[in-house]
């Protein structure tokens, strides 16, 4: 039986990976949390805290296999215990040598970072994409073998960053891509100005936090204000200077369904955070640090949550492809090796913690 290694991360990512290693019975599938063979990068992961607030981490590992052992699915962190014919990966950060001569997809997990001048400078030197500092570069090295983008505008966006157009196929992207079945819940408040945070301090990015604060409380101009904090932050720093500049009343949330809420909110204020797509896919008025006209354009596709099963039938096609990578159309594979099953649904615990 072939084998495939599905590389997690965050929560979010890990999630995706389960959904689409379910749709693929067929395999022997394998998951491991994101990891480096450089020694150097391994040195500043286990002897210092600067890469703790990134899924590199033993935070982040011990938190995405928490969740694979509770869903009975098998563990090889590091690749250590089998040899495999394909590598399914979340980010292209980061892809260790030895994986580069298997087959290798990339998945998009959510939004891209923005791209800055550091970011053309490490691109154009060719150094490694992580010393950006962030997400910047995922998706636009062209390492990995085939693409799986969100939509049409981000396929355009990675072919403008250096990633070859022939590799990338839009499949939609798993957790973002039924957007609408979150507005039938069961959370009890409505009509607030939702502000959902970022981790932006916890990942050593500057950000003025008490100006953010109140430029959310101008918008909302006497309407209620509801904060979700991003699962990475330091809740207590955060709750303390939310309730210290915030009018009495708001409510601020560390867990929960993220998506219930953005789905029950009358107006979204986001960082740099994916969950700005829920809004603009719900018709919710939505500000963000980024660009809200080209939010729109790069919105992933809303496909009824047939993401996993698109980008599980580019898997199987590739691992039953006979030739060499470059002979192998991921375009004609996503339909060609489908197979009819009701869609793999993200169930109310997957998505508690977004």
């Amino acid at each position: 039986m072939k084998k495939i290694l599905f590389i997690t991360g965050s929560i979010n990512q890990t999630t995706q990976m389960h959904q689409i290693a379910n749709e693929l019975p067929e395999f022997d599938c394998w998951f491991s949390q994101l990891f480096t063979d450089n020694t150097t990068l391994n040195t500043i992961i286990n002897k210092t805290t600067l890469l703790s607030g990134t899924v590199l981490s033993t935070k982040f590992r011990l938190i995405s296999e928490e969740y694979l052992q509770k869903h009975a699915l098998q563990i090889d962190f590091r690749a250590q215990k089998n040899k495999y014919d394909l590598v399914v990966f979340c980010t292209d950060l980061i892809v260790p040598p030895r994986m580069r001569n298997i087959k290798t997809i990339w998945v998009q997990e959510g939004m891209i970072d923005r791209y800055t001048p550091w970011s053309s400078v490490v691109k154009a030197l060719k150094l490694p994409p992580t010393l950006c500092g962030n997400t910047s570069l995922n998706g636009s090295s062209n390492i990995c073998d085939i693409y799986c983008a969100a939509s049409e505008g981000y396929k355009q966006y990675f072919t403008g960053k250096g990633t070859s157009e022939r590799k990338i196929v839009v499949t939609g992207m798993p957790n973002y891509d039924n957007l609408v079945q979150h507005v039938n819940n069961d959370f009890p408040h409505h009509n607030y100005v939702m502000v959902a945070t970022t981790d932006m301090r916890e990942t050593f990015r500057i950000e003025n936090r008490i100006a953010f604060i109140k430029k959310a409380v101008k918008i909302a101009n006497g309407r209620p204000l509801l904060f979700k904090l991003h699962p990475n932050e330091n809740v207590g720093r955060a709750e303390k200077e939310i309730y210290a500049n915030t009018p009495a009343g708001t409510l601020v949330y560390s867990k929960g369904n993220t998506n219930h809420m953005i789905a029950n909110c009358c107006e979204l204020i986001t960082q740099y955070s994916t969950v700005v797509y829920t809004g603009i896919a719900l018709g919710k008025k939505v500000h963000s640090l980024f660009d809200v006209d080209e939010l729109k354009r790069l919105a992933p596709i809303q496909n009824d949550g047939v993401s996993a099963r698109n980008i599980a039938a580019i898997c199987r096609g590739f691992l039953n492809h006979d030739g060499d990578k470059k002979s192998f159309d991921p375009h004609t594979a996503m339909d060609k090796y489908q197979v009819n099953k009701p869609e793999t649904q993200l169930t109310e615990e997957l998505i508690a913690n977004w």
